[in-house]
This record gives C-alpha cells, structure tokens and sequence, in this order.
C-alpha cells in the first residue's frame, strides 16, 4: 500500500466529521469530550468519565472483532459504550447485544455473584433512523409481555440518529457529529478538541498516528492488499474484498481512495457474487 504524504494525511483530517470512525476514535481519547457527550446524551449533568479505553488503545484485551469506539468508565463504575456507525448493512439490535455481552463477559470474574455484574450503557449513534420512529433517540427497555412492568438487568441500550432534528440538545449535539469544524458554545470541550485536532501540529500528530494505526492494522489482517491503480475491474474487486471482510466505507475511501460509485458497484458485485 502507498504510503500516504504529510499533506495528503492533512487533507484527510480536515474532511473527517465527528461521526467518522477514525476521527471518533481519536476524539474519545479526550475524557472531558467523552464526559460532554455523555451528559448530554444520558441527560446527567453530573456525570462523571474517569476512563477511556478506545478500540487502538494498548490496553483493549476485546480483540478487533468486538467493536469498541470508546469505552467509558463512569464515576460510580458503571460502564458506557459509545459506538458510532454510517453503515447500514448489519443488524444494528444485535450488534449492540452483541458488545454489550462481550463487555460484561470481559468485565466479569469468575466466583462473581450476578447481582454484582456491572451496569452497561450501550450508547449506539448513527447516521440514519433505522428504527423509523421520526424520533432523534431511543431507550430500548426489557418489558414483562403480561404485565407491562419494566425489567432492570443492568443494561441499557439508547440509539441516537443524526438524522432526525427534534430542536432538542441531543438533537444539536448530533448535529455537531455531521460537521467537519464544530463551533458550538453549547459543546464548548467538543468545539476546542475539534479544533486542536485539526488545525495544530500537535492535533495532526495525533490524527496521523491514529490512521497510520488503521492501515497498518489493515495490512496484517490482510484486508487490503495494496492500492489498486490499474484496471477499473481490479478496484471494485478490492474495494469489495475489504467491505466483505467487516471494512467500512469509511475505510474504503481511506485506504483505497474508493469513490461513491466504486463502493455502490462493489456492493452490487457482492449480491450478485
């Protein structure tokens, strides 16, 4: 795979938006970012984020396989999950069943009593409505079919959208997720990492360090197996190899430089396979 030149990574950064994959990822490292987000999401403005762990961190024992974007450990020790996702081709309930079932396993020691199991939030944010309720969030709860009384087993699923704009804070906070520079003094942590990441040294620094991760980590799985210049075939074949092996599109436009009509011809190239 070419490597990618200074200015070609700086030109990358500043077209990421919050809800890109890569740019999410180094914007969770910040605690005081994750603790904004998160205020306003669980509508607590008290919460408190004393730990992070993101899916490059050194010390995240889930394995790639379980997606991770930003683990959060809350004050009073309950963990939050904040997933961010743009595709649209998965089982979004399942997915976040999914982690939520791996953290809890993964955060669990043998000879623990259940009713000692940690709370999990699940906090899963998405470009589009796919549940179709015209509502900017979800609270999905456990409910006794018979009796209508709600459950509480310690987990707790939200979905939000960028999608939907109910005028709400939640709703400008999303809307924040779809913007390259954010400059927001309702998000006034959210706005300055925003900006340092993108516009100093030091943020670029950062950013690069996280993308050259991505595409080292691309290379040893062997998702990519090198940047395609020749024949337009050799592209969509590629392109659709690393979308068939868990890649995203934001990753095929990354690693492959793949344009809209190449990942929709790869996608086409898929079904019909």
């Amino acid at each position: 795979m070419k490597e990618l030149s200074y200015e070609e990574k700086r030109s990358r950064v500043e077209n990421f938006r919050i809800i890109d994959d890569v740019f999410f990822e180094c914007l969770a490292l910040d605690i005081e970012v994750d603790t904004e987000i998160l205020r306003t999401l669980l509508e607590d403005p008290k919460l408190e984020v004393i730990d992070v762990v993101v899916q490059s961190d050194q010390r995240n024992l889930y394995g790639r396989s379980v997606r991770l974007d930003a683990l959060c450990t809350l004050g009073d020790g309950t963990l939050c999950n904040i997933e961010v996702q743009r595709s649209d081709k998965d089982d979004h309930m399942r997915r976040a069943r999914f982690n939520a079932s791996s953290i809890t396993v993964k955060e669990s020691e043998p000879g623990d009593l259940f009713k000692d199991v940690k709370e999990v939030y699940v906090v899963y944010i998405s470009e589009f409505d796919f549940i179709k309720g015209g509502k900017t969030i979800y609270h999905i709860d456990k409910v006794i079919r018979e009796t209508g009384e709600k459950i509480d087993d310690g987990l707790h699923e939200i979905f939000v959208n960028t999608a939907i704009n109910d005028e709400s804070d939640i709703s400008d906070l999303m809307s924040c997720f779809t913007k390259k520079y954010v400059e927001d003094p309702k998000f006034p942590k959210l706005s300055a990492r925003v900006s340092e990441l993108k516009t100093t040294e030091g943020g670029l620094a950062t950013m690069c360090t996280i993308m050259e991760g991505y595409m080292e980590e691309s290379r040893a799985e062997g998702r990519i197996e090198g940047r395609i210049e020749g024949r337009a075939e050799e592209r969509i074949e590629n392109i659709a190899m690393l979308l068939s092996r868990g890649g995203t599109v934001d990753q095929a436009k990354l690693f492959l430089d793949a344009t809209d009509e190449e990942i929709e011809l790869a996608r086409k190239n898929m079904i019909n396979a």
